[in-house]
């Protein structure tokens, strides 16, 4: 076929089958029609995983109908664009309030949407470093050494924030069968130096909280016995949407006086897309001044608190579609859906006699935590992670513990609101499939151990 005719049959067929590679290495110099863009694009997702069977992942991969039209619709409204977007600018005020609410922030205090929470944790812990500051030159003391007390079971952010701010990490190593910290392991770190203490509320590990507690009662006997004001934030990333629901009565949050900050994450158990992040202060005076940027923007003077600037209005609409949707008793009926069938996940792991389940009888997020029990020789967790993603297609991570813990290897399923109990047993059926196949065959070559999922998610 002539190129004349080539040309005439795609505009009368479509380029079908894309038959030229796709631009990849230069810009293109001609364009293509809209469809076969469309199919272009859609071809290479074609060969990504499944976000239903991404096991990994804590960000959120299903939205009602309703939800998702109202991001389709406001995708093109500029956030940060204040006096254009007031109502938009209201909404992410009211998102929260009512998470201070839910919180049981004592009374008046502040808070900013964030793109996820990264950068509310880096937001939070800037504040820390500014009020430890204000403290220390009201007391004389030098500014020069700061530094910041976390337990090894924290997201990579936490280090990412001690290295570009210049803060020395001290950081909590791990154990064996202690995958969280508590007062007994943060007070060695702590001095006149110390900006805060961050807490996790929900790991990325195992789901489970560290004693916060505990810790609060920590500082708050050392702010009595060697005058040091030391505040505690709360990672409450994956946590701060489950802990209000199903664990009510479980004081973590505005309740422990030394709580001064608390970061969640939307886009993960808040059962929004990605990315949304919320960081809330517990009074507006923890929040640090000089980190507040005054500006005449487009005709009206704006209050930013923020390390991005231009970001879309869609996810903060989205949030709040999601609180004034479920309420309390709506999350609190999701939440105890994941609950209940990551309890059955559980069981049925156990039931097997090939893994132990780790901490089910502790407050834990809708996961499930578990590893080979005994001794296995010809295969090990990844090996397992490998095959069950070769032969079903799952995404289940496997992945060692942070130091000293590194001898542990686990792996971890995600049990979200899109996982049915028929989607469960069929996880179940498929993980024995996966350990009966390795029986027979042995452990996954290097190759394909390379391939594995070894992180913990996001």
């Amino acid at each position: 076929m002539s190129r004349q005719n080539q040309s005439e049959a795609e505009a009368l067929f479509g380029n079908r089958f894309l038959t030229e590679r796709a631009p990849a290495t230069s810009f293109p110099q001609s364009g293509m029609r809209p469809t076969d863009a469309m199919r272009l694009v859609a071809e290479d997702l074609d060969l990504e995983g499944d976000p239903q069977r991404n096991l990994a992942t804590f960000v959120t991969t299903w939205m009602e109908p309703e939800a998702q039209r109202i991001i389709a619709e406001n995708l093109h409204r500029n956030f940060i664009d204040h006096a254009e977007y007031p109502i938009s600018a209201e909404i992410e005020q009211r998102c929260v309030r009512m998470l201070a609410d839910l919180f049981h922030a004592p009374g008046a205090t502040t808070g900013c949407r964030t793109q996820g929470s990264s950068e509310a944790i880096m937001l939070g812990a800037l504040s820390l470093k500014w009020k430890w500051k204000e403290r220390q030159q009201a007391a004389g003391r030098p500014t020069d050494r700061p530094n910041l007390v976390f337990g090894g079971d924290v997201h990579v952010v936490w280090e990412k924030f001690c290295r570009y701010f210049d803060v020395e990490p001290r950081i909590v190593p791990l154990e064996e069968n202690k995958y969280t910290i508590g007062p007994e392991d943060v007070e060695p770190h702590l001095d006149e130096n110390t900006i805060g203490v961050a807490a996790v509320l929900g790991t990325t590990f195992t789901g489970h909280m560290d004693d916060i507690v505990g810790i609060n009662q920590l500082l708050l006997d050392i702010r009595t016995r060697r005058d040091l004001d030391i505040p505690l934030h709360v990672d409450a990333a994956s946590g701060g949407f489950v802990w209000p629901f199903l664990y009510p009565d479980s004081p973590w949050d505005f309740r422990l006086e030394q709580v001064r900050s608390i970061n969640v994450s939307g886009h993960k158990y808040g059962l929004v897309y990605p990315g949304i992040g919320w960081l809330v202060f517990r009074e507006e005076s923890d929040l640090a001044q000089d980190l507040v940027f005054y500006e005449n923007y487009l005709g009206k003077v704006d209050a930013t608190f923020t390390l991005n600037f231009s970001t879309g209005a869609s996810m903060v609409l989205a949030q709040y579609y999601n609180f004034v949707r479920l309420g309390r008793d709506g999350y609190t009926y999701v939440m105890e859906q994941m609950q209940q069938n990551a309890h059955a996940l559980a069981a049925n792991l156990r039931e097997s006699g090939r893994f132990e389940v780790i901490g089910t009888d502790a407050e834990q997020l809708p996961l499930v935590a578990f590893r080979l029990s005994g001794e296995h020789t010809t295969y090990d967790e990844s090996d397992i992670a490998w095959q069950l993603s070769a032969e079903r297609g799952w995404m289940v991570p496997a992945y060692t513990l942070p130091p000293n813990a590194e001898r542990v290897k686990i792996m971890r399923a995600l049990v979200k609101e899109t996982m049915s109990r028929e989607q469960v047993e069929r996880l179940t059926r498929d993980i024995a499939d996966a350990c009966t196949t390795l029986d027979q065959k042995g452990g996954a070559h290097q190759s394909e151990r390379e391939q594995t999922k070894k992180g913990t998610g996001y």
